[in-house]
């Protein structure tokens, strides 16, 4: 059975049911299993699934997409520059400890200082502790995007990782891809505590006993994470009982799992662009527009949509899908062959060109497969493609090496908002900022960020909308990356397990507030 976004309401009413004792254990099979335990070391949708099952943001998202208090019971304006934050009492971390507003100011200073983070927290000046359970974040100018920046933060337990691990290292130390005291242990505020931990095999949590939330309806007392890379045993799993629930579910499976009476599917419009970026440090040629344009021309992505995504995935010609402020009704698909090799001609590389190609195949839905099929067609226009595709916790070292010519890299916009794809994917890289740190194709436009720069105080939505649709239409002249589609999102699981109440279109379900019937 496949349920749209239109039940999910409706489901909400099942969550206040009584939701029973705490002996739930639930079995959960993603494709891929948190790279780290160390919340900022890296920004991505395994990060932040993993951050709302052992951690509470200050404020979250809504399904219907508006805010509601976690750590912060409520929040108030001061002045333009300035928003308070009342916290919880009585909230303990899974050490013990007392959370405080000190918390919430020493977990900011670190996102501030995190290569992946700190370009989302850029527009603040500081974490101001008023008292012990009050906090002011204050932004350098109007900003107004503070509170979906808010989301992100999720204290951790300042006095957990103060002094030094056995290896006589700081236990704050924010390492990446590294194994720091911080990849290895974790206490923070959430629903649950990660009792074992075997990367790429599995990972156990139970119900944190003193959890601050007693109005939350969850009842699962236990999760057991395994990751599942092949799309077919995963789904092969589920229908045998083996797990309880699984993300993400291969388009090719839907109509398997639709048939079955032993499962329900939940789907929702996805956000998520998936890209592929050319750098331009590694291949002279890609400096030059017309083979940027000629790449951009020889991608059906209207195909790979159609035939690879069975129609759950909507082509893309822009970061910003339709209801962001950056979206433009004027930015049209571009996939045209013919064209392809006259661009190509023009530029002076009508013989082509080799170059290499990397993806995951565990980190978006069907990823291997999609770069199977970019690389064919690129051949169509003389581009000889060496193609890699290797596990996530392989990829994204090398893709922060740009250890290939050709990277995909797939974004959900952190903040709900068009301006955080351009900081992150298309504004020049900036080790200082954070802007660009996922630019893995080195486009550098100093017009783009300045458009986008100013978005970010611009408090008029009608001159926002303006600012960030010119970004996006230089992006688009320029074929500054190669979109291909905005993956839709599914989740699968027995009949017992409700989920519709707790997904939402983030991609992080929250399982805190999971019934199993």
């Amino acid at each position: 059975m496949r349920r749209g976004a239109a039940l999910l309401a409706s489901a909400l009413l099942a969550t206040t049911l009584s939701a029973g004792a705490f002996a739930k254990t639930l079995k959960v099979a993603y494709d891929a299993d948190p790279v780290s335990l160390d919340l900022h070391e890296q920004l991505s949708g395994g990060t932040l699934q993993l951050s709302h099952m052992v951690g509470d943001p200050l404020v979250r998202w809504t399904q219907e997409l508006k805010f509601e208090g976690r750590l912060a019971e409520r929040w108030e304006r001061i002045d333009d520059r300035t928003m308070r934050f009342y916290l919880r009492k009585g909230v303990k971390f899974h050490s013990g400890n007392e959370f405080t507003a000190l918390d919430v100011k020493w977990t900011f200073n670190r996102l501030r200082t995190s290569p992946d983070f700190k370009a989302i927290f850029a527009p603040f000046e500081s974490a101001k502790v008023v008292d012990r359970y009050t906090i002011d974040l204050v932004t350098n100018k109007p900003y107004p995007l503070l509170l979906n920046v808010a989301t992100y933060v999720f204290p951790l337990d300042s006095k957990f990782y103060t002094g030094f691990d056995e290896n006589g290292k700081s236990k704050d130390a924010l390492v990446k891809h590294g194994n720091s005291y911080a990849s290895r242990n974790f206490s923070g505020t959430g629903p649950f505590i990660v009792t074992q931990r075997e990367q790429g095999v599995k990972v156990e949590f139970k119900r944190y006993d003193d959890y601050w939330d007693k109005k939350s309806p969850g009842n699962v007392s236990e999760i057991i994470l395994t990751p599942i890379k092949e799309d077919a045993t995963r789904v092969s799993a589920l229908l045998a009982g083996d797990v309880d629930f699984i993300s993400p579910v291969p388009p090719t499976d839907y109509d398997r799992l639709e048939k079955s009476d032993k499962v329900d599917m939940v789907t929702l419009d996805g956000t998520r662009i998936i890209t592929f970026q050319l750098n331009q440090k590694r291949v002279e040629a890609f400096k030059n527009p017309k083979v940027r344009l000629a790449i951009d021309y020889a991608i059906n992505n209207a195909g790979i949509a159609k035939k690879l995504m069975k129609g759950l995935g909507t082509p893309a010609a822009q970061h910003s899908p339709k209801g962001y402020m950056g979206y433009s009704e004027d930015i049209k698909l571009r996939y045209d062959l013919k064209k392809a090799k006259q661009l190509m001609k023009e530029a002076g590389y009508e013989k082509g060109l080799k170059v290499t190609m990397m993806a995951p195949n565990n980190r978006y839905v069907n990823d291997a497969k999609i770069a199977q099929a970019v690389a064919n067609m690129l051949a169509k226009i003389n581009i000889q493609v060496d193609l890699k595709t290797m596990p996530k916790a392989q990829y994204w070292p090398e893709f922060d090496k740009r250890a290939a010519d050709i990277m995909m890299l797939g974004w959900h916009a952190d903040t709900e908002d068009s301006a955080n794809f351009i900081e992150f994917l298309a504004m020049c890289p900036n080790s200082e900022t954070g802007f660009g740190q996922y630019n893995s194709g080195n486009y550098c436009n100093p017009e783009v960020d300045k458009l986008v720069l100013q978005s970010s105080e611009e408090t008029d939505l009608a001159k926002r909308q303006t600012l960030l649709q010119k970004a996006e239409k230089i992006l688009y002249d320029e074929a500054a990356f190669i979109p291909l589609h905005w993956q839709d999102l599914a989740w699968a699981a027995k009949k017992n397990v409700q989920l519709a109440p707790v997904v939402n279109v983030m991609n992080f379900p929250y399982v805190g507030d999971l019934v199993v019937k």
